[in-house]
Formats: C-alpha cells, structure tokens, sequence
C-alpha cells in the first residue's frame, strides 16, 4: 500500500495579541465556526496537463468512521488517527498526486488530482491503468456510485479545443463552451458513460493558466455533474407518484361532485376525504425531502454553470445549453409534481372544510328543531303544572276545610251554638282565596330567585 500524509483544514485563529482581545466583548460560542465556513473546502491548485478523477457516492447507510476507515487503508495503517480528521474534509498527498475527500449532507466525494499519463490520446485509453491509487481501492469505496468522472486537462490554443479533445472522446457528438469573460479556456464533453463507469471531460487552456484558476474550473465543472446527478434523484420518485397524482385527484373531483348532492351521506363523504387526505399527506411526508433537496441542487447546478461564464463554439451547443433542452425539462417535472401535490393538499382541506360547513348547518338545524320541540314541551309541562295548581288548591281547600268541619262539630258538642255544616259551608270561599294567596306568594318567591341565580 502506497503511503502519503493527511493535510487536513483546520478553523483559522487569530494571531492578534491575547491583550488586543479584550477590546471586544466575548466571542459567540458559533463564531469561529461559522467564520471559516468560508474556507471549509478550499478550491485546490491543479498544474496542467493534469488527470482528474472524482467518484461521487450516496453514503446512505455508510457512518462517517466507515469512510475514515478506508482513508486510512489508503495512507497506511496507524498514519492516520481519527482526531486529525475531524470536519467533513481532508486532503492526502500521494506520490504522483492528492486525493480530497468530502463529505456533504447526502453524498460523498473522491477526488484525485495527478499527473497526465503519458499515453496516446484515445477514446479507450487505460486512465485507469496509470492512476495514483490503486483500483481496487477505489472499487471498495462504501457507497454507491451516482457520478465518476474522468476529467482531462490540458494546454493548448483554445480554437483548437475540438480538435484536441475529439481523440478522447471519441465520435460521438459533444457539447463545448468557452469559459471566462474572455473565453480562457474550453471544456468539452459528450455526457456519455462508458464501460468503465466513468465520464469523459477535456478541459483545453492557454500555458499561462494559473494553477488557481485550473483548480476552480475542474471544481466547478466535477460539482455541476455531481449536484446534477443528486437533483435527478427527484425524477424517478415525479414519475412513480403520476398514476396516484391522478387517481388521488378523480377521487376528489367524485368526492366534490357528491358534496353538491343532498341526499349523499355527509358521515361517508368526510371519512372517504379524510382517507385521502391520510394518503396525500403520507406521500408528501414520504417525498417532500426529495422534491425540496432536487429545488436545491437544480439551483446549485445553475450557479456553477452561471460560474463558468460559458461562450457559444459555433456550430456546437454549450453544456448550458445542453441541460436547458435534457436536464432542465427533468426538473420541471419534478417541480410540477411537487406543485400538484401540494394544490391537491389544499384543495382537499377546502373540500374538507366545505363538508364540515355543511355538517355543521345539518347539525344547526336539527339543534334548532330539537329546541323547538323542548320549548313546546316546556310549555305544555307549564299548561299541566297550572292545571295541576288549580287542582292542588281546590284539593288543600277541601282538607283544611274538612279539618275546620271537625273544629267546629267539637265546638258544637262544647256547647257552643255553631253549625258545624253551615259554618263550614260560609268558610269555604275564605279558605280557597287563603290558598290561592300562599300558593301564588311561593309561585312568586321561586321565579325570583331563578331569577337571582
């Protein structure tokens, strides 16, 4: 195993005086860390010619230490320890060349910068062959493959860039575009995989191209394809989602339509809309990751194109120009898939709000019946209970008249000169009014503390 030595990037310091310090107030626990986010992945310094190759991986399921573990088969066991790896980025120098690695929210980047073998160009040249790593190395990375890009960068006139990158393309057609306010240098592809599983670029510049400079157009042109490949991600799902996208919305058109008929069930209508309320908010829930990460990386592919300043070649579409006419109709699809599942959440919140509305009016009015049957209830009970008074008062009379009967028989025996049938008789309309009075008096005591209450 071939060694090499880590560069790792570590957060920059202040190497002002401790005692300069004290003129601000103490640091924001974030600051440091968000300062240097800035130079978290610094562009790296290409010499030309050069070959560079990137494997991007979907690192699902692949721990961080797992990708730590095969750097560390690659720089030889013991060289390096897991505490000089800390962040998301590292950089291997290698003999005959460096290997970065990256590491982002969903994928993970490879990528080795290295001398251009001296070979003869062709479409089926052995880059392989001739790489600063060994292949199986490369071929046990934990992952799975999304992108592999073999990118060839040379010196040469920049009106000859066709006719230099031709042989190592081979005879398919190719996109090209001048980079630069002023045209600098060219890159050509045909966006073709090939049978290794690799991609072809060729990058043609002046000899007076800086190092910098080639290290910020193969940045930009390995990031634009890598973020292309995770923004399609998005495509297959937009296409599997149609025929329930479809389905979903004939449902609730039938449903809508039901609404308006009177004589549906309200209770099966809204169970019937809730199922598929359930079932668009599974699938938004399942896929709205998806369909928000493919908006993001569609927008970072238009700012590394928008990076590269591309110029037209007659006679031959720029790689801009290319993804407007394959990449971008892919994107549209996925954005209206998102957009139809959404207008289709809302719209069966409306319909749902709409059935709950007529539920409600439904409930309303057999509220207001059943209120109008207790109040005719009440008024009958209150027919009964003055009818019952009535009764209630004659029938106290004829006892405490009966009552006053015997008093009046015993002051007869007494020897006192009464009748005891007439006098009864004379105090019968007394003894009525005497009731009514106290019945109507504790009537009225009663209504006023309701009343009070």
């Amino acid at each position: 195993m071939m060694r090499s030595s880590p560069e790792t990037y570590h957060l920059m310091t202040d190497d002002t005086p401790s005692r300069d310090r004290g003129v601000l107030p103490p640091d924001d626990p974030l600051r440091l860390q968000l300062h240097n986010e800035l130079h978290a992945r610094p562009t790296p310094r290409i010499r030309l010619p050069a070959l560079v190759v990137q494997v991007a991986v979907r690192h699902e399921g692949v721990s961080r230490e797992a990708e730590l573990e095969h750097l560390r088969q690659l720089s030889g066991l013991g060289e390096l320890e897991l505490d000089q790896l800390a962040g998301t980025y590292l950089r291997l120098r290698l003999p005959g060349g460096s290997l970065r690695w990256e590491r982002h929210t969903e994928f993970s980047t490879y990528t080795l910068v290295q001398h251009l073998p001296a070979i003869a160009p062709s479409p089926d040249a052995d880059l392989l062959g001739h790489l600063a790593v060994d292949t199986s190395w490369l071929r046990g990375i934990p992952g799975r493959t999304l992108s592999a890009v073999k990118l060839i960068m040379l010196h040469g006139p920049v009106e000859e860039a066709l006719n230099i990158a031709r042989p190592w393309l081979g005879p398919h057609s190719v996109v090209a575009s001048l980079m630069g306010r002023n045209g600098h240098s060219c890159a050509v592809t045909d966006f073709r995989l090939r049978q290794s599983g690799f991609e072809r670029m060729v990058v043609v510049a002046p000899p007076e191209t800086s190092e910098t400079r080639a290290g910020r157009i193969a940045a930009r042109l390995l990031e634009m394809e890598a973020y292309r490949m995770m923004a399609l991600l998005g495509f297959p799902v937009a296409r599997s989602l149609r025929p329930m996208l479809l389905e979903s919305e004939q449902a609730l058109a039938q449903i809508t339509a039901r609404i308006r008929d009177s004589n549906q069930a309200d209770a099966g209508l809204l169970d019937e809309l809730e199922a598929l309320a359930a079932r668009v908010e599974h699938t938004m829930a399942e896929h709205g990751y998806r369909f928000s990460a493919t908006a993001a990386y569609h927008a970072l592919v238009r700012a590394r194109l928008a990076e590269l300043r591309e110029a037209p070649i007659p006679g031959t579409q720029t790689i801009g120009e290319f993804l407007q006419r394959r990449f971008s109709p892919a994107m549209a699809t996925v954005d209206s898939t998102a957009q139809r599942l959404a207008a289709l959440s809302q719209r069966i919140e409306r319909a749902g709000a709409l059935l709950r509305t007529r539920v409600d009016i439904a409930l309303e009015t057999q509220n207001q019946e059943l209120l109008h049957k207790l109040k005719r209830g009440q008024e009958m009970q209150y027919q009964l209970q003055r009818t019952v008074e009535g009764l209630s008062i004659a029938a106290i009379s004829y006892y405490v008249v009966g009552l006053l009967y015997y008093l009046f028989k015993a002051g007869k025996e007494a020897g006192l000169p009464i009748s005891p049938e007439l006098a009864a008789g004379l105090a019968i309309p007394g003894v009525m009014a005497a009731v009514w009075w106290l019945t109507r008096q504790i009537h009225h005591r009663l209504t006023a503390q309701q009343g009070r209450e």
